[in-house]
């Protein structure tokens, strides 16, 4: 009765223990259990001449602790550690059969050294496999989102920043900077979460990050639009030259509602918010249409086309009209507005001028 009483009070002792590094650093009591109960399993080997046969189960809700043996059945036994004959393992499992894996508990006070050992060890590193695995999956919870940061530090000779996002920090690459907006320390900036994963190596946690993905004005877009956010209004493309202009198609199913203009917003409120956060950068908002000739008109604006020919559908290549005057209005500055239009419709667009073909053959 002694010795059961002692091994209760060092259950709770243990138990304990997790519960207040839980408290103290924000960690989930039960990974530390798991992650002390892998240790036991792993450094229980060296006890039966490496045989991976020792197992751990640590449950903090009922505060239970076991140890045990998982040994094979089978008909003849070749390794005395980790197989058992049927007539064994029915001392252990009334119906055992062969190929049936058998749980001998064992007590932990044998592996009392080893349980105080790994716990140690445990409560060491367990801090930091914690803490950067909870950074990791709040990261991959987020992929596709926004995330607001602190800029930390620029870095002079990379221009690589050096940015905090709640309990994670990460680089926010040169190339992924809007290339017109100079970052400042201790800056709150939105940055769009591509991706995270963990080094196999290091183990280190890295996040990536962009301010020139298109997927930022898509979700700047989301937040700024209530119409986008419960799905009247649907944002169909976009298309991004990060720091100097974008164009985004927008449509509704819903006769009644003015794609456009909700993103836009009253004296063109909603546009104007995202921009600023964009560091000025100009944004077109296009009508989508099912029709392409429609669609591609929309996407050459603000020029007036005047005609759209479909050359090859299944290339989707076309060529579209303006007037004269509005040309270069169409091509854009180094041809800039053909581009996105291109990037926005999917269609290879070949933009005349209304009058003529530039002297050549039809």
């Amino acid at each position: 009765m002694r010795k059961s009483a002692k091994k209760i009070d060092k259950n709770a002792e243990f138990f304990t223990a997790i519960e207040l590094m839980e408290q103290e650093k924000d960690i989930p009591a039960q990974y530390i259990a798991d992650k002390i109960a892998e240790a036991i399993s792993k450094a229980g080997k060296r006890a039966y001449y490496d045989a991976d046969i020792v197992r751990c189960d640590i449950n903090v809700e009922t505060k239970s602790f076991r140890i045990y043996l998982a040994k094979r059945v089978v008909e003849e036994v070749e390794d005395i550690y980790e197989e058992l004959t049927v007539e064994q393992a029915r001392e252990y499992k009334s119906d055992a059969q062969v190929g049936d894996i058998v749980q001998i508990d064992v007590d932990s006070d044998k592996f009392g050294r080893i349980v105080a050992t790994s716990t140690k060890n445990v409560f060491r590193s367990s801090i930091k496999d914690a803490e950067k695995d909870m950074v990791l999956e709040e990261f991959r919870s987020r992929r596709g989102e926004i995330a607001t940061a602190t800029v930390l530090n620029i870095d002079e000779k990379t221009g690589n920043a050096t940015i905090e996002i709640g309990k994670g920090q990460t680089v926010l690459p040169k190339k992924e900077q809007i290339a017109s907006e100079e970052l400042h320390e201790n800056q709150k900036i939105k940055v769009y979460v591509v991706d995270a994963n963990k080094g196999e190596k290091d183990s280190k946690v890295r996040i990536f990050v962009s301010r020139t993905h298109p997927g930022l004005v898509r979700r700047l877009f989301e937040m700024e639009v209530p119409e986008i956010f419960d799905g009247t209004v649907e944002i169909k493309q976009v298309a991004r030259d990060p720091g100097s202009r974008t164009k985004i198609s927008v449509y509704s199913k819903n006769p009644d509602v003015d794609a456009r203009g909700a993103c836009i917003g009253t004296r063109g409120a909603r546009v104007e918010n995202i921009v600023e956060e964009l560091g000025g950068e100009k944004i077109d908002i296009v009508q989508y249409s099912e029709d392409p000739i429609e669609y591609i008109k929309e996407a050459l604006s603000p020029a007036k086309v005047v005609n759209v020919e479909i050359v090859n559908e299944q290339e989707k290549s076309c060529r579209a009209s303006v007037p004269d005057h509005q040309l270069s209005l169409a091509i854009g500055n180094k041809g800039q507005n053909a581009r996105l239009a291109v990037m926005l419709t999917g269609w290879k667009i070949d933009i005349r001028p209304e009058s003529g073909y530039y002297g050549e053959e039809e």
